[in-house]
């Protein structure tokens, strides 16, 4: 960016570049605390709202986060590397494998809420799985937590005369989860599509992930296919957008 174009930046935003230019320097280090709204008012010659202004930026980048009382810190939360195809290869689920296992690097994940049941399909999921209006699907909702913090909202649609009985049905799929159960009835994932878009977080789902204000959430729909084409199960997941880097590696 040229000199002129950034003189025409207001001046929160010059200041919000700044501190993340120093952060990014390693000036301030995950867990440190960055200068407050008074240091900011003093050395920047500029009004509270405008520092208040600063520090809302980089909150809303998802590079810090405010801690009541306690002032403005940098997030020592490192980014979660979601590997979009090789998570979803047969290797993975096929040998007992959580698809998570490629994300999450030994780092500690855990499930902390799980609900399934049963409901009448939703219109769009209804016709994503061809099945005839007031037809049943298995819901399954859960969240995932890692490392302490909430990263992930997942419902996942299959139709209820498919995994009726079956470990799909239960809270706890067994090893290589849904899709080693679906291997087991015959109708084996061998294709995905992924659909993704962005915006903002919905008031649950910002309390569920703990989001602070300003940063939004990646939605990805996923539908598993299986050898003659029909669409076995949907998933809809929220993601945390400052806690993701999304991966897709594939030979040209």
């Amino acid at each position: 960016m040229s000199g002129r174009n950034t003189e025409r930046q207001p001046k929160y935003q010059r200041i919000a570049a700044e501190l993340r230019a120093a952060i990014e320097a390693g000036e301030y280090g995950p867990g440190e605390r960055l200068p407050g709204e008074n240091d900011i008012m003093a050395s920047h010659g500029v009004a509270r709202m405008t520092a208040r202004q600063a520090l809302g930026v980089l909150q809303a980048q998802g590079i810090v986060e405010a801690r009541k009382g306690a002032g403005v810190f940098v997030r020592d939360f490192k980014p979660i590397r979601r590997r979009g195809i090789e998570r979803l290869s047969h290797s993975q689920w096929g040998a007992g494998r959580s698809i998570w296992d490629a994300d999450t690097e030994g780092r500690d994940l855990v499930v902390d809420f799980v609900e399934v049941g049963e409901q009448d399909a939703p219109a769009v999921i209804a016709g994503q799985l061809e099945l005839e209006e007031g037809a049943r699907v298995c819901v399954r909702r859960r969240r995932f937590v890692l490392d302490g913090k909430p990263v992930l909202l997942s419902t996942s649609y299959l139709a209820a005369e498919l995994v009726a009985g079956t470990p799909i049905a239960q809270p706890d799929t067994g090893p290589g989860g849904t899709y080693a159960r679906l291997e087991d009835l015959g109708r084996k994932p061998v294709r995905f599509r992924e659909e993704i878009r962005s915006r903002m977080p919905k008031g649950e789902e910002a309390e569920r992930l703990a989001l602070p204000s300003g940063v939004p959430v990646v939605l990805v729909a996923r539908t598993a296919f299986d050898a003659e084409g029909a669409a076995v199960e949907v998933n809809e997941m929220v993601l945390d957008s400052s806690a993701y880097i999304l991966e897709y590696d594939f030979e040209a």
